[in-house]
């Protein structure tokens, strides 16, 4: 099972050495983590993506809400939140596959970025399943490097 927490937290040096901390000593694995300023320039944000059975996500969300420089903690069930990743990779092509990728990027709805006469390198944003669905799509041709950020989410807008 996987569990996605957004964690507020004050933006000082130390705090997410004392989260992945947290995570460290307990033996929870981070699948992903992002961090960053929010509005206010005090607060961070820290999304993470954690798996592992009901009781240790449990576990993780009590724990975050014990430390002292946790503000907030609010865990994301999917169909509440909106969630996205972004990757941005280099692959190898020619005359035979140049077309082929490009109709999978138009497909998945990814752009190209930049071109060389023998490197492209395409952008997707979208869902983590998504982007690991393109990533695959790719491996057919040469990826030279990928760079992949972790997931961020939001609940989603429910107005009254």
């Amino acid at each position: 099972m996987k569990r996605i927490y957004s964690v507020l937290v004050e933006n000082r040096a130390g705090v997410l050495s004392k989260v992945a901390g947290l995570f460290s000593r307990r033996n929870f694995n981070i699948d992903s983590l992002v961090v960053g300023e929010t509005n206010s320039s005090d607060i961070s944000c820290m999304t993470i993506v954690s798996s592992g059975d009901e009781r240790t996500i449990e576990q993780i969300e009590k724990q975050l809400n014990k430390k002292l420089d946790v503000i907030k903690v609010k865990t994301f069930e999917d169909n509440e939140s909106i969630s996205r990743e972004l990757a941005i990779m280099k692959v190898k092509y020619n005359r035979e596959n140049r077309r082929d990728i490009m109709e999978n990027c138009e497909i998945m709805k990814a752009q190209i970025i930049d071109m060389s006469k023998n490197l492209m390198m395409i952008q997707i944003c979208d869902t983590p399943e998504r982007v690991s669905v393109f990533i695959d799509m790719l491996k057919s041709v040469s990826i030279v490097e990928i760079a992949r950020t972790g997931t961020v989410a939001l609940t989603k807008c429910n107005e009254v």
